[in-house]
């Protein structure tokens, strides 16, 4: 409330040339192998709604979108440099096994380098990254009976933090400001910013084009930066709620496949040990695994794939686009086929081995009965 009223204090003139919004933080957790498919009623107290998105462009009237469980939680007061700021949480349950936080901050700011210490936010009392792990742990002990094999500890997390401008400033009187002519003339300082480098002027010319090389617009005043760790988003505050959620998307595709390729290196090490053996059976048991890992990454890629089924507004899928190649997605789906084929290359060699040991071992004692038969035949005589 104190900056509320701080805020609203400024005069129209110097809030036209002031930086306006909300820096969202947002954290994916991977929390279990798979959910079961059924629905969740209720998470930290508060009741869970399917996430639904609205057509605020141009699209077909077929619109689908993936809509997972969401949860809001009562808005929370804390202290940022001695000012009271509300911060407003959500979680969304995925069915892949994910769940993603966001804790939202408001700002008001002179120039865009002052943005720079929210990558690294403090509280007066704590962090921002103790909130998120305190609402993640408590999210994952009320989620276990939902969950298929949930993991003992949350170790394979991913976050993205995105800096959302309500408007650009300008001065009384004059139209609108151009995003993309704000762009050209702040390229330094937006590089600084998604790069947390405060002095802009140690930038490099190669990297601030590689850091806001990726941008698109839709209407003249919007914006969207994108970078690999943070983004730039500029646009009217209730249009950049559906943006968010394809970056929280894109981090949970993220964390999961990161997750599962934690799992295929396990089994790799122990296909590895295997075959520093002499002789290893290929049980009913490793088959039985080797099929369910195959299942698995079949499973698992579709469900991936479904939650990104936003088809019909283009624009949203011009921003995932963007994100998966900042992301890496594909080069991730491509190391994780590579490893399940070499999986079941090493246990097809393993197979063949063992198949060859049994050869050798028939043929020895058809020999020794060929022998014996000899020695009987000669000692009859």
């Amino acid at each position: 409330m104190e900056n509320e009223q701080k805020y609203n204090s400024v005069d129209d003139n110097q809030k036209n040339l002031m930086y306006c919004g909300e820096v969202v933080y947002i954290y994916a957790f991977d929390i279990a192998y798979d959910m079961k498919r059924r629905p969740v009623a209720e998470l930290i107290g508060q009741s869970l709604q399917n996430y639904s998105i609205g057509p605020s462009k141009r699209s077909p009237r077929q619109l689908f979108f993936y809509q997972p469980q969401m949860a809001k939680l009562p808005v929370e007061l804390r202290h940022i440099n001695s000012e009271a700021v509300r911060i407003q949480r959500s979680i969304k349950v995925f069915s892949v096994g994910a769940i993603s936080i966001q804790i939202r901050v408001p700002f008001h700011v002179e120039k865009i380098v002052d943005l720079v210490s929210y990558h690294e936010l403090k509280f007066a009392q704590s962090s921002i990254e103790d909130e998120v792990m305190q609402l993640a742990e408590q999210a994952k002990q009320e989620l276990e009976p939902y969950c298929i094999q949930p993991v003992s500890h949350l170790t394979q997390i991913e976050n993205y933090t995105v800096f959302c401008l309500y408007d650009l400033p300008h001065s009384d009187g004059c139209s609108r400001t151009q995003a993309e002519d704000w762009l050209k003339t702040n390229r330094r300082e937006v590089a600084g910013l998604l790069t947390e480098e405060a002095n802009t002027a140690d930038l490099s010319e190669q990297e601030t084009k590689e850091s806001t090389g990726q941008y698109l617009t839709y209407y003249s005043h919007d914006l969207v930066v994108i970078d690999w760790d943070a983004a730039l988003v500029v646009g009217e505050k209730d249009s950049l709620d559906d943006i968010l959620h394809i970056m929280e998307v894109a981090n949970v595709q993220l964390v999961e496949l990161s997750a599962y390729d934690r799992l295929l290196d396990g089994s790799l090490e122990k296909a590895y040990r295997d075959l520093t053996k002499r002789r290893v059976k290929v049980s009913r048991e490793i088959h039985r695994s080797l099929r369910e890992n195959r299942v698995d990454l079949a499973r698992f890629s579709d469900e991936l794939s479904n939650i990104t089924k936003f088809f019909g507004d283009w624009h949203l899928a011009r921003i995932y686009t963007s994100l998966s190649n900042r992301f890496h997605l594909a080069d991730w789906y491509r190391v994780i086929r590579e490893k399940l084929k070499t999986l079941g290359d090493l246990y097809q060699l393993l197979q063949q081995d063992w198949v060859n040991f049994w050869m050798v071992l028939l043929e020895t004692t058809i020999v020794l009965l060929f022998i014996l038969d000899v020695i009987l035949l000669l000692a009859g005589l």
